[in-house]
């Protein structure tokens, strides 16, 4: 079987770190036992000089052709991604985030699943703080059926882990914004367009989890993206009322709850629940 060549997205906004960045793009092309073929770092919007210097090092010293696309004004990740995608020289695509930390044998386990027919391929994650402490581990569902069903309660992939075909995410209307749920709004998208989808119970990436985690995961803004989501869910016909109502109550109803119960929610229900096994 012919090794397929994939591309690697990664986007960055002026609210990266310069240190965060160097690491997840060493993690993610130079550590890795399988390559990307090239990346593309999209720039969303103008950027600090420290964080312009890393950016421009890592693009310097790439063992691999990097694409810089800079982006004139800050248009959001959902339209940043878009861009980056139409820039990648490959239909086989791998997501990173600017502070997250791949581990080495990554690409190297998920490309093995594309190779055998998959159109996304996700893995699980380890969550950790900015000292370096590991908080938990979130393994996301791997059967197909399993994460089709799990799919009308909650995104069953985590979005820094993913590679995807970009022909598949544009036959599912691609990335549409909306405030931190444009990655769940497309992997529903694609389930209903029949998507073969898979995810790997290994950790392979590391999520950085800083202080502020919780306090964005909650407010009107989330709560007004919650019911947007839930609403063309219900109008594709990809969750039922009963569903839908569900989804409100419960989703929506964590958006209003006081950060530091939030905090414990989260690593009680959603981090263990999701792994199916203690932190």
């Amino acid at each position: 079987m012919t090794a397929i060549e994939f591309s690697l997205l990664l986007p960055v906004y002026a609210g990266d770190k310069a240190a965060y960045f160097t690491k997840a793009f060493t993690s993610t092309v130079t550590e890795q036992t399988r390559r990307p073929s090239d990346v593309v770092i999209v720039q969303d919007g103008p950027i600090g000089t420290e964080l312009a210097a890393a950016v421009a090092a890592a693009a310097d010293t790439s063992p691999v052709p990097v694409n810089h696309v800079r982006l004139p004004a800050n248009v959001g990740l959902a339209r940043a991604l878009e861009t980056g995608l139409r820039h990648c020289a490959h239909d086989v695509v791998a997501r990173m985030d600017a502070d997250d930390i791949s581990l080495p044998t990554r690409f190297e386990h998920q490309l093995g699943m594309i190779e055998n027919g998959f159109d996304l391929v996700g893995t699980g994650m380890l969550e950790f703080d900015e000292a370096g402490r590991v908080l938990g581990k979130r393994i996301p569902p791997t059967d197909p059926d399993d994460i089709a069903t799990s799919a009308r309660f909650h995104d069953p992939f985590n979005h820094p882990t993913v590679v995807y075909r970009r022909s598949v995410v544009a036959k599912a209307g691609g990335y549409r914004e909306l405030p931190m749920m444009e990655d769940y709004w497309l992997f529903a998208r694609m389930i209903q367009a029949g998507a073969l989808v898979a995810n790997l119970p290994d950790p392979l990436v590391m999520y950085r989890v800083d202080a502020g985690a919780y306090g964005r995961r909650g407010g009107w803004r989330l709560f007004r993206s919650e019911l947007a989501l839930q609403r063309s869910l219900l109008e594709d016909g990809f969750v039922t009322r009963r569903q839908f109502a569900r989804n409100v109550l419960v989703r929506g109803g964590y958006r209003f709850v006081p950060v530091t119960l939030r905090r414990v929610a989260y690593r009680r229900f959603i981090v263990r629940n999701y792994a199916n096994e203690p932190d």
